[in-house]
């Protein structure tokens, strides 16, 4: 069944699934007109000898760190619910003096008013700088931004300047340009310091302003696959000095077939750089990609091992029929706009549901907007600045939103049409309840889903949630009475 959406490429504008047949709003299938990303891009031969040698281990393990006991630390991570695999990795730190970060990011830190690392942080820190590879897995929300900017920022600062010509010492690769924005914002904030330049590199807007920044020489690069291939491929800039490599939230970007992309990119890096992988979940395909780019790497999990979903989320799932959707979406919304606090995100299928039911909502007065794919840039911009600031709080969004979108105070997520698979799910409740906070997920849930009812109940139950006697049933009846 051919979908009315396939995963889009902002970095190059092209779909990364097959073409939309009929009518010319698909364009031409990849490779007819466009050629493929990265045709033209070799890969690249390394020999080690001949390449400048760098440094990568910056870790000095803080007095209070080495005086723990194995059971303190054990103790720490089942409270935190840390896991650990991999050999050598060092103990978590409890207090942000104990990363022994330098002056100009402690400043920055002191300025927040934090109290403690985030579990993430605390355990990734000291693996990202020793220089270890690393994979990290955690829920959206939980600090991993830091977790790989500040190290990366202590690694270019014992690096060579750079001189005319070089290409970025940090490379990021995010899947969205808004999470790529939101990346690259941090990094201006903690890198102006030490006068590190930054720039976010993405599809759909003009290439000039960012081919000047990547020309002026920037240390960190925060980029969507497409359009650094772009670059790439026109020699608009070089991966030669890139010694730190980000992968951020790599199951999204294998949701949106990057991975083509990706591989092309990474061919262009050192390999013995410093690679950091970050993801929500671990999918065969994301333990596939860490074996091939990762080379003895340590494995951070925070949270269960399993699909779970963020225990701070109520989450509430009606069965119903399609047709009952919109009657009941209606009812719905007149409860949460009552309240005070009701920033609010709806999710479906498609961009042409996306569309309709924005113009359906907005006839009859409800102060809603939507965001997907097909949008322009400044269009989308405009969309979640109006969200964001709360001028329209309610927002209809197909999965393009539904990761990389970091806006602290959305109260209620409603899943008008169920994901394709519990993942994303899980990614889009997650908006919801960020930072320690509350928040309420809807599900519809109907007969067409009935495959996902089993990976529904399993979330739900771990979650503690009271769960739809009728979700039981169509899982009982999808799959016979199994153990879950």
């Amino acid at each position: 069944k051919l979908r009315d959406e396939f995963p889009f490429d902002q970095g190059t504008g092209l779909h990364c699934g097959p073409p939309r047949f009929g009518g010319s709003r698909g364009g031409p299938p990849p490779g007819k007109k466009f050629g493929n990303p990265g045709d033209r891009l070799r890969k690249k031969h390394w020999n080690l000898d001949e390449l400048p040698k760098f440094e990568k281990n910056f870790y000095q393990e803080h007095p209070e760190v080495s005086r723990r006991s194995t059971q303190d630390v054990e103790h720490y991570r089942r409270t935190k619910e840390i896991t650990v695999k991999g050999r050598d990795s060092p103990k978590p730190i409890v207090k942000f003096h104990e990363a022994n970060f330098p002056n100009y990011v402690m400043d920055v830190i002191g300025k927040q008013n934090w109290t403690d690392p985030t579990p993430i942080q605390a355990q990734g820190w000291p693996v990202a700088l020793s220089g270890k590879d690393m994979v990290g897995i955690a829920q959206t929300g939980s600090g991993k931004t830091l977790s790989y900017l500040l190290p990366g920022i202590v690694h270019i600062n014992h690096q060579p300047f750079l001189e005319r010509g070089d290409g970025p010492i940090c490379l990021v690769l995010a899947p969205t340009r808004e999470l790529a924005q939101q990346v690259q914002q941090v990094a201006a904030e903690y890198g102006k310091a030490s006068r590190l330049k930054s720039t976010c590199i993405y599809g759909g807007a003009p290439k000039g302003p960012q081919i000047r920044d990547l020309e002026r020489g920037v240390e960190i690069c925060i980029a969507t696959p497409g359009r650094l291939i772009d670059f790439l491929e026109v020699g608009k800039t070089n991966l030669r000095r890139c010694t730190y490599l980000v992968l951020d939230e790599a199951d999204r970007m294998l949701d949106m077939g990057f991975e083509p992309q990706i591989r092309k990119i990474v061919d262009q890096i050192r390999p013995d750089r410093q690679t950091l992988m970050w993801s929500a979940t671990w999918p065969k395909e994301v333990r596939q990609l860490a074996e091939d780019f990762l080379k003895d790497y340590v494995q951070i999990n925070v949270g269960a091992l399993q699909l779970s979903a963020n225990h701070n989320i109520l989450q509430i799932v009606d069965v119903c029929n399609d047709g009952e959707k919109e009657d009941k979406l209606m009812r719905l919304l007149e409860e949460i706009m009552s309240e005070k606090e009701n920033k609010t995100i709806i999710f479906v299928e498609t961009k042409r549901r996306c569309d309709d039911l924005t113009r359906r909502m907005r006839r009859d007065g409800w102060p809603a907007m939507g965001i997907h794919g097909d949008k322009s840039q400044q269009e989308r911009d405009w969309v979640l600045n109006e969200f964001k600031y709360g001028k329209a709080p309610i927002l209809i969004a197909t999965d393009v939103a539904s990761r990389g979108l970091d806006v602290e105070d959305i109260k209620f997520v409603i899943n008008y049409d169920y994901p394709n698979n519990s993942e994303d799910y899980i990614h889009r409740i997650g908006r919801t309840a960020r930072s320690q906070k509350t928040g309420t997920a809807y599900t519809f849930f109907t007969p067409n889903n009935m495959k996902q009812a089993h990976d529904l109940v399993s979330v739900l139950r771990e979650a503690n949630q009271a769960i739809n006697p009728k979700l039981i049933q169509m899982a009982e009846d999808r799959g016979g009475k199994s153990n879950w």
